[in-house]
């Protein structure tokens, strides 16, 4: 298919290819929670509460999900990144309806009283995952518009202060504020790298955090949350706010350097919940211990720093667009693996955002692979323009 492209568009002869490290660090990911979700979840339907589903119930799930990820993503490497840059705006209001929608009564699936998903049959589908992606995309576009035109600080920052906050909205409503935060942070990201003012961000990133700290002193129960995560082992936390960190740092305490061995967790039974979801990586410290924490965060460090040199290439090569999404998606994945990592360490207030590519959760795997597979495609795209083709 390179090869193909190459021709068609006056290249070398050559296969143009791509980044294949970057490709075969995020499969490493991919397998390595694909083993982890069956570890952390096989022994759940002993569990009354899910005493319906089979051992494999979540394995088989996981893995239906990688299947329409990989063929999403391949479809979406074939999109050239102009299209992408069209379609931007649509997809960000595709992305709106579906918030909306989400709320609905007997549209939206409510799950532990929050209503974030979408059924799909035997399936659901989480329009949030979709908005980091489409307000990647958006943000993307809307500074490449900007640069092109000398505004003032008011009408050039606040049409997408605007977008960002009526996403905000949508999402609190839900409520998601975790979801919220790594969109906040996306689209402050992209500002910055494209060109805003030093103090402009830092003001922005002033009324955010004026904002968050307001959410969390109007709200009992965010506020209850922050309490029991300062002191988590007190008597009235460890059972109910501090429930699920305690459990958490037991789980990274057991393994210690190497660790218990795959499927030696004895946290993952009933004590630490959604051990499959937002607490993977307690069960992987419990069960590789210190050794495989770092290795984790060795893997994400890498991909994060890849995106980054990906869009600063696409950048130098007068493609401001592609390189801002590919930043985009660095600040993303990077982003959100440290609040996981943060949370499952006892070093932030828990929040439920799982961990990118590896925790189990079909919408978020879809939207992280294509999001991947958009990477992919501008590094491929930067290397036939190095190499004379065009794009």
């Amino acid at each position: 298919m390179s090869t193909q492209l190459a021709h068609a568009s006056n290249a070398p002869s050559r296969v143009v290819g791509f980044d294949q490290a970057l490709l075969w660090v995020t499969v490493s990911l991919l397998v390595w929670g694909l083993v982890m979700v069956y570890s952390a979840s096989i022994a759940m339907p002993e569990n009354p509460r899910f005493a319906k589903y089979t051992h494999t119930y979540f394995l088989t799930r996981h893995i239906m999900w990688l299947a329409m990820s990989f063929v999403a993503a391949l479809l979406a490497f074939q999109v050239p990144i102009a299209r992408w840059e069209k379609a931007a705006p649509w997809l960000f209001i595709a992305s709106l309806v579906l918030l909306a929608a989400v709320l609905i009564p007997h549209l939206g699936k409510v799950v532990y009283g929050a209503r974030r998903w979408i059924s799909l049959g035997p399936l659901s589908f989480q329009p949030s995952e979709l908005a980091k992606f489409s307000v990647l995309l958006y943000a993307a576009d809307y500074m490449v518009r900007k640069m092109e035109v000398k505004e003032s600080f008011l009408r050039a920052v606040a049409p997408m202060g605007i977008a960002v906050a009526l996403v905000g909205v949508l999402l609190l409503a839900e409520p998601d504020m975790g979801a919220f935060m790594v969109i906040a942070v996306i689209a402050m990201g992209i500002l910055f790298l494209g060109g805003v003012n030093v103090r402009v961000v830092a003001l922005l990133v002033a009324v955010l955090l004026v904002a968050f700290g307001l959410m969390i002193a109007l709200s009992d129960w965010r506020r209850e949350r922050i309490f029991s995560y300062l002191d988590p082992w007190s008597e009235k936390n460890a059972l109910a706010k501090g429930y699920q960190l305690t459990h958490s740092l037991i789980a990274i305490g057991r393994g210690e350097i190497f660790g218990v061995g795959l499927g030696g967790s004895v946290e993952k039974l009933h004590w630490l919940p959604e051990a499959h979801t937002d607490f993977l990586l307690a069960v992987i410290g419990e069960e590789f211990g210190l050794v495989g924490v770092v290795c984790v965060i060795g893997l994400f460090l890498w991909l994060t720093r890849r995106m980054m040199h990906i869009g600063r290439q696409s950048i130098a090569l007068d493609r401001v667009f592609a390189g801002l999404v590919a930043q985009g998606v660095g600040i993303w994945m990077g982003f959100q693996a440290f609040i996981n990592m943060g949370v499952n360490l006892g070093a932030l207030p828990t929040k439920g955002l799982t961990l990118p590519l590896m925790s189990y959760g079909g919408s978020a795997i879809l939207v992280n692979l294509v999001a991947v597979a958009v990477v992919l495609r501008i590094d491929f795209e930067n290397r036939l323009m190095m190499r004379g083709g065009r794009v």
